[in-house]
C-alpha cells in the first residue's frame, strides 16, 4: 500500500512538472512599437492565456494529488 502511494506521488509530481514546463514554454508573439492590433493579434492573446490557465490548473491539480499520495502514505505508514 505504501509503494502505490509513493508511485501515485511520483507520478503526481512528474506530471504537474511537465504541465508547468509546457505552459511556461508559450510564448507570446511580441508586437512593435509602431503596430497596430488588430482582432487577429487580440484572439491569440486571449488564447494563449486560456491555454496557460488551463495547463496552470492542471498542473496544480496534479501537485494536490502528488501531496495528497505522500499525506496518505505517511498515514499508511504509521497507522501500519
Amino acid at each position: 500500500m505504501i509503494l502505490a502511494f509513493d508511485i501515485l506521488a511520483m507520478i503526481g509530481a512528474f506530471a504537474s512538472a511537465l504541465l508547468w514546463f509546457m505552459a511556461s514554454g508559450k510564448s507570446l508573439r511580441r508586437l512593435n512599437k509602431g503596430e497596430e492590433i488588430d482582432e487577429h493579434d487580440i484572439n491569440r492573446i486571449v488564447t494563449a492565456f486560456n491555454r496557460n490557465q488551463i495547463l496552470n490548473g492542471r498542473a496544480a491539480l496534479a501537485t494536490g494529488v502528488s501531496a495528497t499520495a505522500v499525506g496518505l502514505r505517511f498515514v499508511a505508514q504509521f497507522a501500519g
